[in-house]
């Protein structure tokens, strides 16, 4: 019965009944219409309470004259209100579609679910939805009353008219500020920082373990699998649930595939072994990971800076060095944060010390090659941004822990041993030097810099 009742929803509404309440949550954030719908039920409220007001209490009795109005006249007001709040809501969705496509064109397409997903941009949306929605239902209301005299309708409606006339202005001033780039990058960072934290808090950061624990070798060699039941993305997956479900049926799982990752049907998803392997339902387990048809960032680390890397790699192409400058910074803010919540560690235990989970390996080097390597790509002909990528890493190497000094170095060594294999002018080969330099005095390599500058200025005398 409750599946022919959802039968009934359409589909695009159905599918939010079926996700997690975290899920959900997401995926509303990222709709322009979740907002302003809440906006349009608020303001059916306000039009049942001013028609209460003035026709039920007949505040009209009770206000100055300068309040009161007559049927007619605001009759007149609220039609003429139609047309002006309808028109500056045309010009609000204009702008806001010539902010997407310019984001999408000169940045990334994935920029559009930030703006659209950013609350300020939200409410003004529901601002401007709730006070058509207002002056319309009102506006029929009037056509078949005859009342002399309304008060609390016409103040609403101008009051509803000189908020959307300020809207306006704000939505305006708010689309031209986000579109620069120091704030979209800082609001992109703070949301991938928001993802760090949650999985610290939430996901892998309390069950994570350098030591591995038992891992019930005896019953290994007599593990089973389960495959993915259907193509997409892996986007979420419940870790505390399944830690306390795997303890339940005194079992180890193994997944095989990373948050982010693309996996198509049949593809192995997890296996498992312990002395209850015989006795469970691996579709308990599966049902504790979300498959979607595209990526989020509820759980993946790396996604937040892979976008951050992409604007870069945009702005090298489009000559644009500050830009390309600003998102390094951002970047290696994020790869601190990781590096001071996430224990890079496989092994997931419950409270017993019990291994539970072994998930895929992610270690410092790996979000350090997504954030940096495609910039590093893009700009290998570009010594001024290059030598501030090895003054990140430099500053990087101050702020991790010491055991991601030879990570670093072994980064900046790459670079180098590919950029400079063709012409460099003497100023671009002395700063790249001298930023190369203070990473090799805080990693500890001054012997491996010596060889490198005698190695490039031989190369520059030649």
């Amino acid at each position: 019965m409750k599946k022919r009742r959802m039968t009934i929803i359409p589909l695009a509404m159905r599918k939010y009944f079926q996700m997690s309440h975290r899920q959900r949550k997401y995926e509303l954030q990222m709709t322009l219409w979740s907002m302003p719908l809440l906006y349009m039920a608020a303001s059916i409220l306000i039009v049942v309470l001013t028609i209460v007001l003035d026709l039920r209490l007949n505040i009209s009795q009770y206000v100055h004259p300068w309040f009161t109005s007559g049927g007619d006249a605001t009759q007149i007001l609220v039609s003429a209100l139609i047309g002006g709040i309808l028109t500056l809501s045309a010009f609000t969705l204009n702008s806001l579609l010539v902010v997407l496509t310019n984001f999408s064109d000169q940045f990334s397409p994935r920029m559009m679910f930030n703006f659209i997903a950013d609350k300020t941009t939200q409410h003004l949306l529901g601002i401007f939805h709730g006070s058509f929605i207002y002056v319309l239902f009102i506006f029929l209301f009037l056509t078949n009353n005859e009342n002399e005299f309304y008060s609390a309708i016409p103040v609403m409606a101008v009051f509803l008219a000189a908020l959307t006339i300020t809207t306006f202005i704000f939505f305006i001033n708010h689309a031209a500020s986000w579109m620069q780039v120091h704030n979209f990058t800082y609001a992109m960072k703070n949301t991938s920082r928001e993802t760090i934290e949650y999985s610290r808090k939430y996901g892998i950061g309390q069950c994570s373990r350098q030591e591995s624990g038992d891992l019930m070798e005896e019953f290994r060699k007599k593990k089973k699998s389960f495959s993915i039941t259907e193509a997409g993305y892996i986007q979420m997956i419940y870790f505390k649930e399944m830690i306390d479900q795997a303890k339940k049926d005194d079992i180890i799982i193994e997944l095989h595939k990373k948050i982010g990752d693309f996996s198509l049907k049949d593809n192995l998803l997890f296996t498992y072994w312990g002395p209850g392997q015989n006795k469970i339902n691996p579709e308990t387990y599966a049902h504790m990971i979300e498959v979607g048809h595209k990526k989020t960032e509820i759980q993946e680390m790396k996604m937040g800076i892979m976008k951050l890397s992409e604007i870069a790699v945009k702005a090298v192409g489009n000559s644009d060095p500050q830009t390309a400058l600003s998102t390094i910074h951002h970047i290696s803010d994020l790869l601190v944060a990781i590096d001071k919540n996430v224990a890079f560690s496989p092994y997931l235990l419950d409270e017993n010390e019990q291994t539970r989970i072994i998930v895929p390996r992610e270690d410092f080097e790996y979000y350090l090659h997504k954030g940096f390597s495609s910039i590093r790509n893009a700009a290998q002909n570009n010594h001024t941004i290059l030598t501030e990528l090895i003054a990140v890493l430099t500053m990087l190497a101050q702020a991790v822990s010491e055991n991601k000094h030879e990570t670093l170095w072994a980064f900046a060594r790459n670079i180098t041993e590919h950029t400079f294999q063709h012409y460099v002018y003497d100023l671009d080969r002395r700063y790249y030097l001298e930023e190369l330099r203070e990473l090799a005095l805080f990693t500890r390599h001054e012997k491996d810099y010596q060889a490198i500058e005698y190695k490039l200025k031989r190369t520059s005398i030649h």
